[in-house]
């Protein structure tokens, strides 16, 4: 059994971005800048957006932090997104999810420029992605395949089961491993909470990738021998014994599932770490696109 181990993974393209803007700053050329627009003050989205802070200085990107209240209206943050789709110094910037209620998520990602919209959310981009055209790709999903990459582990004529059909990763995640190429050229299955007979469809997969938030929910008995293991879930579970009082779980079973895996990503320190580090790629590619429609 193979640990797919994002920490590493993620380490090392971290330094070839910075290795990439070294060049750049030699170069004289301006580096990439990366925003993040915060609405409110949930915790688990500040760590998130610190951590993203964090990544920018370590390649040498600059970074701006856009924090606002949360009361603010969707009018006032369609006029903050206008704002930085015109800023120029801005190659790219993220919204980050979840915003309050008063605020209608999907008419705020349509709002960004698609050329800025490094997360990959936005339905030009998504469209693109779905007809194998060059494009922003989901940071998790673009994670994952770059992890299938890096380990060889062979996707083409598999079975993949995608567990979740969410627009950030389940639904994407089916798109791109059924595309021509590698990773990709197998035969996927889209599974979700209604569909039926799960285990008997997952007992067949030879890769799964669960993206479902549910601690645990991928059992021993519901995987074959030597399938490849993508676990995405990641949820708080409450312990009493623990230092933080949760520990960081995963949609897979690890313990069990980990004896019949041939590739497991852990929880945490598989996919998690492997987002921030493909939402930096993303950024360095939106500045390589601007670079180039400049000098045009």
């Amino acid at each position: 059994m193979t640990i797919l181990d994002g920490k590493k993974v993620s380490n090392d393209i971290k330094n070839e971005i910075k290795a990439e803007v070294d060049k750049m700053k030699a170069n004289g050329e301006k580096v990439p800048h990366l925003a993040a627009v915060i609405v409110g003050n949930d915790g688990a989205s500040l760590t998130y957006v610190g951590s993203k802070v964090r990544a920018c200085e370590r390649v040498g990107f600059e970074s701006t932090m856009v924090p606002m209240s949360n009361t603010t209206s969707e009018i006032e943050l369609l006029d903050k997104i206008e704002e930085l789709n015109e800023n120029d110094d801005i190659d790219g910037f993220i919204i980050q999810l979840p915003l309050p209620p008063q605020i209608d998520t999907q008419k705020i990602l349509m709002a960004v420029h698609p050329d800025k919209d490094v997360d990959g959310f936005h339905p030009m981009n998504f469209g693109k992605m779905a007809l194998d055209m060059s494009t922003f790709i989901p940071a998790t999903p673009f994670g994952i395949l770059e992890l299938l990459d890096r380990y060889q582990v062979d996707t083409k004529g598999k079975h993949t089961v995608v567990i979740g059909r969410s627009h950030i990763v389940g639904r994407p995640m089916s798109i791109l491993m059924g595309r021509k190429g590698f990773p990709g050229n197998s035969t996927v299955t889209l599974t979700h909470s209604h569909t039926k007979n799960i285990t008997q469809i997952t007992s067949q997969a030879d890769i799964i990738i669960s993206a479902l938030g549910v601690p645990n929910f991928l059992k021993a008995e519901m995987v074959k021998d030597d399938a490849v293991i993508i676990d995405v879930g990641i949820t708080r579970v409450p312990d009493e014994e623990a230092a933080k009082g949760y520990v960081i779980t995963g949609d897979v079973d690890y313990e069990n599932v980990s004896k019949k895996a041939s590739f497991i990503t852990p929880v945490p320190g598989g996919v998690g770490p492997m987002t921030i580090a493909m939402l930096l790629k993303n950024t360095l590619l939106a500045r390589e696109r601007h670079r180039k429609i400049n000098k045009k």
